[in-house]
């Protein structure tokens, strides 16, 4: 079976889902390849481009539309108080990628832990006022960078599992 044709074969409600693990702000990277993988049963190639792109997606918007819309929900006091808080969170993380600029911000998004990833990293971009060019090269790098580790992680794991059930002779 060629490359083009297992593309095909993949269901387009696996490959969504998957888009959609790796663009929402928890799982990004750290859920999609995994479920795409073990639950779609992917190649690890198209899970790890699949997630890429779906983690890229809200990259662009957070970095161009974040001051805007934060000014906008900000007229709400409830969301003024959720915002103040989570920006002011943020900044404490960003003092070590104002220090190391773009480096830090790549590594901050290739970090695959709770509380970093490509929203976090943009925030932060936004936050810093870098600009965007810079910015969203960053994340990107930072973003390949956590789906290498992730992926490796997620084929080593499975293969180990698959070693582990195999019954002694």
């Amino acid at each position: 079976m060629t490359y083009l044709e297992q593309l095909f074969s993949l269901e387009i409600s696996n490959i969504l889902a998957v888009l959609g693990v790796a663009a929402s702000p928890i799982s990004e990277l750290r859920g999609a390849i995994p479920i795409a993988i073990g639950t779609f049963h992917f190649p690890w190639y198209y899970a790890f481009i699949i997630a890429i792109i779906g983690n890229l997606i809200p990259v662009p918007f957070i970095l161009l539309f974040l001051n805007f819309v934060s000014k906008l929900l900000c007229k709400v006091s409830i969301f003024e108080k959720l915002l103040n808080w989570l920006f002011e969170r943020i900044r404490r993380r960003g003092k070590a990628i104002e220090r190391y600029e773009h480096v830090g911000l790549a590594l901050l998004v290739a970090i695959p832990l709770p509380i970093t990833g490509a929203w976090t990293g943009s925030i932060v971009a936004v936050l810093l006022g870098l600009k965007f060019r810079y910015a969203f090269l960053s994340i990107f790098i930072g973003i390949i960078i956590s789906g290498v580790i992730v992926t490796c992680a997620t084929v080593l794991g499975w293969a180990v599992a698959d070693i582990l059930s195999t019954p002694a002779k």
